[in-house]
């Protein structure tokens, strides 16, 4: 990948971060300031439009270094968390929100008011939000921000685990969206980032990259194990069994288990594109 992806790099021709001062040409440089999302999700859009195509999303707790916030509303930065660059809605982000300490590892978890069941929630968090926990309570963990948590749908930033298929299950049936990042919808390289994210890895976003940047190459005829990545061009999934493939699919529009066999015919019929890499993940 280029050291100027635009899709990770920092940078217009009218501003650009001070990091890259000396490698690329920009009128301004600024450090930017490091934001938080306040909202379950915020789009992350390549332009400053609403109705533009969706490149991605960052969730709640998540931080951007943001080096530019417009009068119309939208603020220009970079994720901390995969280098993904974009315009997201200005009211979506805080500099107060507090360094995050767990993240959220249930589909989706409410946010109550008080310490009860029976309340109302205040609002949901997607599966890979991330929220400083300050006490505990019976069953709940109290946030920072306000609001608590059940605390079993919660896990420390710092605990890793070797079996991201088995987080990326937890998604079956979750709709496909293009560029979504959250348990309301998401696409194939989302459902590989958030189950290697709830790991404890660092993920990029899109499938090129995680095909470059992720695990041990496979020789074509070495037999898949759990926990495979299989990419085409343009795609990938996760293996759940020698066999099976677990993938965010805009074929079924879905996230669907099926047999790897039939992804593949399927794919190859429509598109002409064979499987291009197979990758294994490596426990730590």
């Amino acid at each position: 990948m280029s050291a100027f992806d635009p899709r990770v790099t920092l940078a217009r021709p009218d501003l650009a971060s001070e990091t890259l001062r000396g490698q690329i040409t920009a009128a301004h440089y600024a450090a930017g300031q490091t934001m938080r999302v306040i909202t379950a999700t915020s789009p992350l859009f390549s332009e400053p439009r609403a109705d533009g195509a969706l490149q991605s999303e960052a969730l709640f707790g998540e931080s951007l270094t943001i080096l530019e916030q417009s009068p119309e509303g939208w603020s220009w930065g970079q994720s901390d968390l995969d280098g993904y660059v974009g315009y997201l809605p200005s009211d979506h982000l805080t500099a107060a929100l507090l360094p995050p300490t767990h993240r959220v590892t249930s589909l989706r978890s409410f946010v109550y008011a008080g310490p009860s069941i029976k309340g109302v929630p205040m609002t949901a968090l997607s599966f890979g939000a991330r929220v400083q926990v300050t006490a505990q309570q019976d069953q709940f963990s109290r946030l920072a921000d306000g609001g608590f948590v059940i605390s079993t749908h919660l896990t420390p930033l710092d605990s890793e685990t070797d079996d991201p298929a088995g987080w990326a299950e937890l998604f079956l049936h979750t709709p496909y969206l293009w560029g979504g990042r959250s348990s309301l919808g998401l696409d194939c390289s989302a459902l590989v980032q958030l189950a290697w994210q709830a790991c404890g890895r660092r993920c990029p976003r899109d499938s090129d990259q995680q095909e470059r940047a992720l695990g041990e190459r496979l020789h074509d005829h070495t037999p898949l194990e759990r926990n495979d990545l299989v990419f085409w061009k343009g795609h990938v999934g996760i293996m759940l069994d020698s066999d099976t493939l677990l993938h965010a699919s805009g074929h079924h529009m879905t996230v669907v288990r099926e047999p790897l066999e039939e992804a593949r015919a399927r794919i190859l019929t429509k598109t002409g594109q064979d499987i291009t890499t197979r990758k294994r993940f490596q426990p730590q």
